[in-house]
């Protein structure tokens, strides 16, 4: 089997150290649209070979898509004339848009799969080959998806030792919202809100692990959250009000000094020790 990687960052970079390793895998191309990460990616053998679009199209059985959600959407309308044996498995972040956005012509041949992993870094020198291993993939509205398709995707990622969950575009999307979404909007307003009260020289010297932990991920690509944010805009927004109600909950026990119920609303968050 011929494998075709467009986006030679974090997610298609893994992708590729992890394909090159299985038996059933003949070849991994790449592509990018950055001739640095196609340099870097050779160099970093994340592939075997760098070829350009129109050559992907006519020789790879499979293509991972694993760029902004945006492109991901510009993508799929110049592969309308891909063979209808080619499989094209996309690894946005968001589904309901991507899928919809899909030309007919070869909406049998897309697998939207979602890799729920991933690091703050970007580019090929963040790719490592375990990152998928152990992953949770969720794979979008595959009733629409022809078989061999299905198959070929759920062939590799079970070999890249990946759990598989079936899920529907909307309800992936509203769900993705409040766990995967939320949290790098309140990591990013986080971080704006400390740099525009304290010097960094205060943020070095006081800044423990809990300020660590939840400033992590605002170190990840602005210009992909900004499109993630775009195509799930209904949802983010409706899990930022959530958390501001909440948020809204906490200062007014501050303000008025209600300690006891402070607490028991401390506790109650606590619950998610029981699970994660």
């Amino acid at each position: 089997m011929k494998i075709g990687i467009i986006g030679l960052g974090l997610i298609g970079g893994s992708v590729g150290l992890c394909l090159r390793d299985m038996k059933l895998i003949d070849r991994v191309y790449g592509s990018d649209m950055s001739k640095e990460n196609e340099s870097l990616a050779l160099n970093l053998g994340l592939v075997d070979e760098i070829i350009t679009f129109d050559k992907m199209k006519e020789i790879c059985d499979v293509i991972f898509l694993a760029i902004p959600v945006e492109a991901i959407v510009e993508t799929l309308q110049n592969l309308k004339d891909i063979k209808n044996t080619t499989t094209i498995i996309e690894l946005g972040s968001t589904k309901e848009k991507i899928i919809s956005s899909c030309p007919k012509e070869i909406r049998a041949n897309l697998v939207a799969a979602h890799p729920m992993a991933g690091t703050e870094n970007s580019g090929p020198k963040a790719a490592f080959k375990t990152l998928l291993q152990k992953a949770v993939v969720v794979i979008c509205n595959d009733d629409d998806t022809a078989n061999l398709h299905a198959k070929r995707a759920i062939e590799i990622f079970s070999y890249a030792g990946m759990k598989i969950v079936f899920m529907d575009a909307k309800k992936h999307d509203h769900h993705v919202a409040l766990i995967s979404h939320l949290p790098h909007v309140i990591s990013y307003s986080l971080v704006n809100s400390v740099l525009k009260e304290e010097n960094k020289r205060n943020i070095i010297n006081l800044a423990g692990g809990s300020f660590s932990d939840v400033s992590r991920i605002a170190k990840s690509s602005p210009e992909m959250w900004s499109d993630i944010f775009k195509q799930n805009k209904e949802n983010v927004l409706n899990s930022i009000s959530s958390f501001k109600k909440e948020l809204d909950f906490c200062q007014k026990l501050i303000e008025d000094e209600k300690w006891q119920e402070l607490t028991r609303w401390l506790y109650e968050a606590r619950i998610i020790r029981d699970f994660l």
